[in-house]
């Protein structure tokens, strides 16, 4: 049986995040509240796109991430009111760098085409490329990235799909503390243009970010409460006087310590992955269900309360949580196949305040067939 605390939160939720008087007249941009999810398809048991439809609409989350534009999922997704990112994989950036007419035919048949009754709201243009130690790669991302932002300028889609790419840790030089933190050496020839581009077209800093890697690696040095959002110390940064009781919160304003010294001060920054595995291999020893159950559910409460971080009050936070379901498929060690929030049959992985599919057709419909 449900918590009444959970029960009020599910209701915040479904209030704050879904309904259509409060959604409506948002500012144009690929992410309306504050709260959204990366719907990964690295798998052979999860379920085909339109009873994932169910599963979304019926947990009440708008805001998903694709990591592809396959189109079984765009027309799953058609007359939905679901709002969409998809993406660039990274093995396309070097041709869409080099070839614009390449560019312009990707976002006719994978985003003009869907719209509008597919609402895609963004494109993601490569993941994690800067800081990964592919020069060549990240040499052809800005070029990507202008390439397919021109082809939706062609096609007067420049206001509706916003273009965006993912970063994970791996550009910063120092984290800690926050105040400290500036890009590396070797990101920055490519970050800076990038971040002008970015600058100018009105997108934001999007940024992986995940304190249980931070916790798996450093468990001797990081209050595992801190990296939970569970009652701690905290840090204390000294150079801006700001206490930090949280380690997602550290991490963002680390990030937006970083674009002011690249002199981007006033860029927002969005969380487009964070989430805690709950099971691992022997040497991640905090990957359980209740850790994982415990990060998620204090992580909504955190995003319900729609504020910013101590040193951006303001700005209210958005973040999409890694993952929907678990992706038996992905390589790796344990913990990459154990992030998501449910389970395959549509059932939750751990109580956070959604719900399981709730009618016995529902739960018949959407198990009956599998991709």
């Amino acid at each position: 049986m449900r918590s009444s605390g959970l029960v009020l939160l599910n209701f915040y939720f479904s209030f704050v995040f879904f309904n259509p008087i409060l959604t409506e007249f948002q500012v144009e941009g690929a992410f309306v509240g504050t709260y959204g999810i990366n719907y990964g398809r690295i798998a052979d048991n999860i379920p085909s796109p339109d009873k994932v439809v169910l599963l979304l609409k019926q947990a009440k989350i708008r805001n998903v991430r694709i990591y592809d534009a396959d189109h079984s999922v765009l027309q799953a997704f058609s007359g939905t009111g679901l709002d969409l990112v998809v993406g660039l994989p990274n093995g396309f950036l070097k041709e869409m760098s080099s070839n614009t007419d390449h560019a312009f035919t990707w976002v006719k048949e994978n985003v003009q085409s869907f719209l509008p009754k597919t609402r895609i709201r963004g494109i993601a243009v490569g993941n994690e490329v800067l800081g990964g130690g592919d020069s060549e790669l990240s040499g052809a991302l800005l070029g990507a990235a202008k390439n397919v932002y021109n082809a939706l300028k062609k096609m007067n889609l420049e206001k509706t799909v916003q273009i965006t790419t993912a970063h994970s840790q791996a550009v910063f030089a120092n984290s800690y503390p926050p105040s400290s933190c500036i890009f590396k050496e070797n990101v920055v020839q490519y970050m800076k243009p990038l971040l002008q581009f970015l600058n100018q077209i009105g997108s934001p800093f999007c940024l992986n970010a995940y304190p249980f890697l931070a916790y798996t690696y450093n468990p001797t040095e990081i209050d595992i409460n801190y990296a939970l959002f569970k009652p701690t110390e905290g840090i204390y940064d000294p150079k801006t006087d700001l206490r930090y009781d949280n380690m997602l919160d550290a991490q963002i304003d680390a990030a937006y310590m970083a674009l002011q010294d690249a002199g981007f001060k006033k860029m927002e920054v969005i969380i487009t992955e964070t989430g805690w595995a709950s099971k691992g291999d022997s040497d991640e020893p905090a990957a359980t269900p209740e850790n994982a159950r415990t990060y998620n559910y204090n992580l909504r409460k955190r995003l319900a309360k729609k504020k910013g971080t101590p040193l951006r009050p303001k700005t209210v936070l958005k973040a999409y949580i890694f993952a929907l379901f678990n992706e038996n498929s992905k390589p790796g060690k344990s913990s990459e196949t154990h992030f998501g929030l449910f389970k395959p049959d549509g059932n939750i992985s751990y109580d956070i305040g959604f719900n399981s599919l709730k009618s016995d057709a529902a739960k018949k419909h959407f198990s009956s067939s599998k991709v």
